[in-house]
């Protein structure tokens, strides 16, 4: 089976996306993670289907990582699905369904996505811890870093706040974080240095993709438990590896990203060369 497909980024952060809305396809877990493998596949820090959308929605997209695992959510993706599907609609507006709900999202005025990635969730069900704990102060710790905020924005994540993220090795420390008993769904595990109230420098360690050059939830996460603990404003711009996203927190608890989309290449893909 050939299939067209679109290699898309938002700061380097990079995905396959194939189109399933008209016609189904075989994509298995096992199936994404081959193509997503850098080596012997396309390779990408996750793996995009677009899928008819149902009610309310003008799609659904279906994220999974690296490893095969299902993703609740994917801000970077997202910005890039919607710029395609309102390229594709000639429209500036549309609504993205994901297993964690519906996302809006709009073209602004200097050609950049915003998206509404929903309510941010500081419950420690929400999360979800495996254990009752306060959520503004995890009791966690790992080679020098401890004491992150943790929140759910459709994944759980937990965010260090550290006076040096170049003194850090995140890729050791790392794969520990996201895989502690306390995380019973792992976790995106954020480090976040303040430059300023409403500037933010982040690196992420991303459950089941590792280190990427950007993750947009974990940046509404960060600015997000930030501005909890009365380090930033409730609007910052967030810099990562792979550039800056600009966040901002609501009164009403819903959190919006904005940033820049790419296509990088399209082609084709027999999917049956893959194992299912």
């Amino acid at each position: 089976m050939i299939v067209p497909f679109r290699k898309m980024h938002g700061l380097g952060n990079d995905f396959v996306v194939l189109d399933a809305r008209q016609d189904r396809l075989p994509v298995t877990p096992a199936r994404a993670a081959a193509i997503a493998d850098r080596r012997r596949g396309i390779g990408c820090d996750q793996f995009i289907v677009m899928e008819p959308g149902g009610e309310g929605a003008d799609l659904f997209m279906r994220i999974l990582n690296p490893d095969g695992s299902e993703a609740g959510a994917c801000g970077n993706a997202t910005r890039c699905v919607a710029e395609l599907a309102m390229t594709e609609a000639g429209a500036d507006a549309l609504t993205i369904r994901t297993v964690s709900g519906l996302l809006p999202a709009r073209r602004l005025a200097d050609g950049t996505i915003e998206v509404d990635m929903g309510p941010a969730r500081t419950g420690w069900a929400e999360v979800p811890l495996a254990r009752e704990a306060d959520t503004l102060h995890l009791p966690l710790a790992a080679d020098g870093v401890s004491d992150p905020a943790a929140l759910s924005m459709g994944n759980p994540h937990a965010t260090f706040f550290v006076p040096d993220l170049d003194a850090l090795d995140v890729a050791r420390i790392g794969p520990a974080l996201e895989n502690d008993p306390i995380f019973p769904q792992r976790a995106n595990i954020g480090f976040v240095q303040v430059l300023a109230p409403e500037h933010l420098r982040l690196v992420v360690w991303e459950r089941g993709a590792g280190l990427t050059l950007a993750c947009g939830s974990g940046a509404c996460a960060a600015l997000v438990n930030a501005a909890r603990r009365g380090l930033s404003a409730r609007a910052a711009t967030v810099s990562l590896p792979g550039g800056d996203l600009r966040i901002a927190w609501r009164e009403d608890g819903h959190v919006l990203m904005s940033g820049a989309t790419a296509t990088a290449f399209t082609g084709m893909i027999q999917l049956d060369a893959y194992a299912a």
